[in-house]
């Protein structure tokens, strides 16, 4: 099972991301992405979607149009984990591609 981020951690691992914030009433992390068009957020929700496949992670999100609203936690763990970290840097990094 993944180790939850105590106090200290999560607020580094926030600060080291870029626009991820904590999810209100929640043990998770959240941030929006915005594209230019629905083409640009599906094309990074494929991204997204083959890398959580893969590392067996898969985020809570919606897409409405050019936008995709993100949160990220590990469920059997109850919160946020190294896991959310991997996924969100992962994110970004997509975010940028295409």
């Amino acid at each position: 099972m993944a180790i939850l981020l105590d106090g200290a951690e999560r607020a580094n691992t926030l600060a080291g991301l870029s626009g991820w914030q904590d999810a209100e009433g929640r043990n998770a992390i959240q941030k929006t992405y915005t594209f230019a068009n629905f083409n640009g957020a599906f094309g990074f929700m494929t991204r997204v979607a083959l890398k959580a496949e893969a590392i067996d992670h898969h985020p809570e999100w919606s897409n409405v149009y050019n936008q995709v609203d993100v949160t990220l936690t590990t469920h059997d763990a109850g919160g946020v984990t190294e896991k959310d970290v991997i996924l969100a840097r992962f994110m970004d990094s997509a975010s940028h591609d295409g």
